[in-house]
């Protein structure tokens, strides 16, 4: 089985990037949102196995989302994927509950690597 994956990036090229680089290693993509409140409403929806979230986004960024989606689903696995590479960002991401942090412009490996690392817990 494949794992269903929600990607949110409020940039539409990050998002086809991401579904390509995901979709050629066997991953379901199962929804996209362009911003935080989107991403929570796909998660309730969709329920993916794991979901990557942009941190810079409008209406609601994906820190606050990470957390919003924590709170509804504990387990939830997500992969901050941002141009904010800075230590502070990294930090918050994942005090805030993220799995992991891949930082823009990434790698195909490190996508993938970073990705089925979280989905092994």
């Amino acid at each position: 089985m494949s794992a269903k994956v929600l990607v949110v990036d409020d940039a539409s090229f990050m998002r086809l990037n991401l579904k390509n680089i995901l979709e050629s290693e066997g991953f379901e993509i199962i929804g996209e949102a362009t911003n935080g409140v989107e991403a929570i409403q796909q998660y309730k929806a969709e329920n993916p196995d794991i979901v990557t979230m942009d941190i810079t986004m409008p209406e609601m960024d994906g820190l606050v989302a990470t957390e919003k989606i924590l709170e509804f689903d504990p387990n939830a696995r997500i992969v901050v994927v941002s141009a904010m590479g800075q230590e502070s960002y990294i930090k918050k991401a994942i005090m805030k509950g993220a799995k992991n942090f891949i930082v823009k412009p990434f790698k195909k490996d490190k996508i993938i690597d970073t990705m089925n690392k979280a989905l092994q817990g």
